[in-house]
């Protein structure tokens, strides 16, 4: 992550508000001064050693990622040692983060359990940055349905900030149906992947393979803002999209 170190060092040039930035501040141990959207949406780094756009988007999205997975994580009013192993294995296994990031993402997760600031709040300010990519927003529901749902289950609680996050992403219910299929039976997962009704025709089902092979591949998603360790996630998607177009072809005889 290459804002890790500039983060660690205090070399920052830029200035990050909103529920993100006191949480991040106070991980790091600084103090962030608030912009207005305008300039938040277009700042500019300054100072050598400053976060370029591309890296301030990449810390938003993992300081969102860890800090909703923590609101979720308490939704019920305690963390289980399930939990606690989920999103520890989602680190290490999903995204692969060396010992230095796990660290950087247990000390944000634990930053926001006892933070004052709400589940709503961080949706909000994450979708604010990311709203002109949807594949993002998708990608950062999956990774919470995936960590909600590693127990086996999901509790109401944990759902009603799930519902609540596909509100202010403005995800449809039916998208987010299908996404959920991934963890919890709702629907056949391989039509949930590639976004389609089990009704569908097979040469939607070849157009929307298409769309979303285009939308995910990974020389497209890498100059997306995301931090390079939720690229490698981004790309198992990828890859589950192929996987699933080749099961329904084979299921279908096409």
């Amino acid at each position: 992550m290459s804002w890790l170190g500039k983060m660690i060092g205090g070399t920052i040039g830029f200035a990050l508000g909103g529920p993100i930035g006191a949480v991040a501040g106070a991980a790091f141990g600084h103090t962030f001064v608030d912009k207005r959207e305008d300039e938040y949406l277009n700042a500019l780094t300054g100072g050598q050693g400053g976060l370029s756009s591309n890296e301030e988007a990449q810390l938003i999205f993992f300081t969102a990622a860890f800090s909703m997975l923590a609101k979720i994580c308490k939704a019920d009013g305690q963390i289980s040692e399930k939990e606690i192993q989920a999103v520890e294995a989602f680190m290490a296994r999903d995204l692969q983060l060396d010992q230095e990031g796990q660290e950087t993402a247990k000390r944000i997760f634990r930053q926001a359990i006892d933070s004052p600031e709400q589940f709503e709040g961080f949706a909000q300010q994450f979708y604010l940055v990311f709203k002109a990519q949807p594949n993002i927003i998708e990608l950062m529901v999956d990774i919470l349905l995936r960590v909600s749902t590693a127990d086996g289950h999901m509790s109401p609680e944990e759902e009603r900030m799930l519902l609540l996050a596909i509100h202010i992403f403005k995800v449809s219910e039916r998208d987010y149906t299908r996404l959920k299929s991934k963890y919890v039976r709702v629907t056949n997962k391989y039509y949930a992947l590639l976004k389609c009704d089990e009704s569908a025709s097979n040469e939607e089902i070849k157009k929307q393979y298409r769309i979303l092979v285009r939308e995910y591949h990974p020389d497209k998603i890498e100059a997306k803002g995301l931090p390079e360790e939720f690229i490698k996630f981004a790309n198992d998607k990828f890859r589950e999209i192929q996987d699933a177009y080749e099961h329904i072809k084979q299921e279908r005889g096409l």
